[in-house]
């Protein structure tokens, strides 16, 4: 049998417990924050009003890795770490060129894919051990 969430809410709250939606929401609001990890508040002084903005002025302490993804998610930080890794990928474009640079190939002038460059790399500087043990 599948119970409707109104029923669900009345059937886990005490007989004597009002079954208005205001009510349970407000029992639904304090589970959430007691399981988000805020200290849990005594009930007479939500209800009472005296801690009903408590919530909003003094938000729960962020964790480490949210605090980080709240900072890479400003404009700022995306814009830093762009231009850095654009600087990085054309320095590795660089290495790239210069070792390509120094491989025979035929023609001398054929383009080669990086994994391609890599392993020529390896190929030569075998051939050259090679070559000085003999």
């Amino acid at each position: 049998m599948m119970l409707s969430p109104d029923q669900a809410a009345d059937s886990d709250q005490p007989s004597s417990a009002p079954s208005d939606p205001e009510s349970l929401a407000g029992t639904d609001a304090k589970g959430l924050l007691g399981c988000c990890g805020s200290d849990p508040e005594p009930a007479e002084e939500e209800e009472g009003g005296k801690g009903g903005g408590r919530a909003a002025l003094h938000p729960p302490p962020l964790s480490r890795e949210e605090k980080r993804r709240r900072r890479r998610a400003t404009a700022k930080y995306r814009s830093a770490h762009a231009t850095r890794e654009r600087i990085r990928v054309e320095a590795f474009n660089l290495a790239f060129a210069e070792l390509r640079k120094l491989l025979p190939t035929l023609p001398p002038d054929k383009k080669l894919s990086k994994i391609e460059i890599l392993r020529l790399a390896i190929c030569y500087i075998s051939y050259l051990n090679h070559v000085l043990d003999v």
